[in-house]
């Protein structure tokens, strides 16, 4: 089975061996776009994330078969002309991160966050850090670094 979708603003056509191949196993396994992790398998801890259709979404419970026609993005696609995206800056000047198994989530579902709401309260800032687990810190950093991605934003007239 042929699907197309852009992924981080390419076009791109992948053959699917079966129907029922999920979508972090193809960006994974066939992409080769290892930022999006496995984790869990089902859906709850967030190292998946990725956005599909301006949406943030588990990639390890959706179908790639269901992707045909979608807009994808992953990590690997935040940055524009080798200049990080203003939440992956944000993440480095906070420290925010230890192992990196879930940063990658992390900051998806930072900038799924910020997309729709530029100026998030403390609330919606720990709920979305809530949508993916870290097992290695405690998420004041991570916080820390949602708080400098919207300062970022900010300066750079994105937000």
């Amino acid at each position: 089975m042929l699907i197309k979708f852009t992924l981080n603003g390419d076009p791109v056509e992948v053959h699917l061996k079966s129907a029922d191949r999920l979508l972090v196993d193809v960006l994974r396994d066939d992409l080769q776009l290892t930022g999006t992790k496995h984790g869990c398998g089902i859906g709850a801890c967030g190292t998946c994330t990725v956005m599909v259709n301006d949406q943030s979404v588990s990639a390890c419970l959706q179908l790639a078969a269901l992707c045909d026609g979608a807009r994808i993005r992953t990590v690997e696609g935040l940055a524009e002309a080798g200049v990080l995206h203003p939440v992956q800056q944000a993440f480095i000047n906070k420290s925010a991160l230890q192992c990196g198994i879930c940063i990658p989530g992390h900051v998806m579902q930072c900038v799924s966050l910020l997309e729709k709401n530029p100026n998030p309260s403390d609330d919606d800032i720990r709920m979305s850090v809530d949508s993916v687990y870290c097992r290695c810190t405690g998420y004041v950093k991570i916080m820390d670094a949602y708080r400098e991605a919207v300062a970022l934003l900010k300066k750079a007239g994105k937000a």
